[in-house]
């Protein structure tokens, strides 16, 4: 259970129960979960977990299962049933575990917009859904903006249908960031990985560290601003692409929700747009872009005006990077050496990038 999980005085404070912030301290180190992952031990406990889950939902016996990505943040698994069904099973690294728990949440105040929960044991941190076929990454265009509209939208959808789970999310273990905390945040964690001995790959250098505590001012200001919209804390997946939704008949159904942080709403937006920049070889001020930024803003017009969201928005999409430093740093706690040896530097790398310029303009 993440240490906010219990108590929480107020997910606006970011406190637990002592009054401590839950990032005055980087996530705890551990061993390495992708070693246990490829381990005989591993999966034969996954192999009887799984097919007792699938007996239960009426779906034949297990017939087949095999993994399909081993990654060092999360391992998943391909099931398939004597009866012809396919399933998917899921396990995150200890500091993004709380997914199973979160899917629960997700299932019960928003079925229509997530995957559908087949199986969960939060306490391992185990979830199973069905096969929704294809993936949108598989067959949408990068250009086409209009598809681009609908997912941010959806995502948006999501967070307005949640407005009133936000205790059971950050019960569920889902951190929370709150905008007046940002300056406080990036001051933390850049003492924090600056402080880390020179060989270890998370270590921010003196120069990147010089540089992002300098910009804390600005940083407090954005988070001010954003604070000034009157939204509420709001799910942000924090890894919104095209590879993590499914588009079906009755509408977009996300998933794979490990990286997700509680922040400003408009932070959520930050992901899907920096992709689609790259993607489109676009610059800030292209219209495709702020096309797709104006179909997240629209659904919390009733809210705020569009025309005040859209000034705010440069400054939200800059402290959307937040989540990508918060994400990096739990993933990165428990890998193996030569795992941090490829991935240790990502955390740093995206706090030293708070102040840079935005994907939208």
């Amino acid at each position: 259970m993440r240490p906010w999980a219990t108590e929480v005085v107020s997910t606006d404070g970011a406190a637990d129960a002592s009054g401590e912030r839950w990032w005055t301290a980087l996530p705890p180190a551990g061993e390495g979960p992708s070693t246990r992952w490829t381990s005989d031990a591993f999966a034969a406990e996954l192999r009887g977990w799984v097919a007792d889950a699938v007996a239960g939902l009426g779906a034949g016996a297990l017939a087949g299962l095999e993994p399909v990505h081993q990654r060092p943040w999360s391992t998943v698994w391909r099931a398939s049933t004597t009866g012809g069904d396919v399933f998917w099973a899921k396990q995150n690294c200890p500091h993004q575990a709380f997914e199973a728990a979160l899917l629960e949440v997700l299932a019960r105040c928003a079925p229509d917009r997530v995957v559908p929960l087949a199986a969960v044991d939060p306490a391992r941190g185990l979830h199973l859904v069905p096969d929704q076929g294809e993936v949108l990454g598989a067959s949408v265009d990068p250009h086409d903006t209009d598809t681009w509209c609908r997912v941010v939208a959806e995502a948006m959808h999501l967070q307005r249908e949640l407005a009133g789970c936000t205790l059971e999310l950050v019960g569920a273990g889902l951190a929370p960031l709150h905008p007046l905390d940002a300056a406080d945040y990036v001051v933390a964690r850049a003492s924090q990985l600056s402080a880390l001995p020179d060989a270890d790959p998370r270590r921010l250098d003196a120069e990147a560290s010089l540089r992002v505590l300098s910009r804390a001012p600005r940083v407090a200001e954005w988070g001010e601003g954003l604070d000034a919209l009157g939204l509420p804390l709001a799910l942000v997946h924090n890894d919104l692409h095209a590879n993590n939704v499914f588009a079906t008949a009755s509408g977009m159904r996300f998933f794979d929700f490990g990286d997700a942080v509680l922040a400003h709403p408009l932070t959520a937006m930050f992901v899907p747009l920096n992709v689609l920049a790259h993607r489109l070889e676009a610059l800030p001020d292209d219209p495709r872009l702020r096309r797709v930024a104006d179909a997240g803003l629209e659904v919390w017009s009733d809210v705020a005006p569009a025309a005040v969201m859209r000034a705010a928005l440069p400054a939200a999409l800059r402290l959307g990077r937040l989540g990508r430093v918060e994400s990096w740093l739990r993933v990165t706690a428990t890998m193996t050496p030569s795992e941090l040896a490829e991935h240790g530097d990502a955390a740093a790398w995206w706090l030293a990038a708070v102040g840079d310029e935005p994907p939208v303009s």
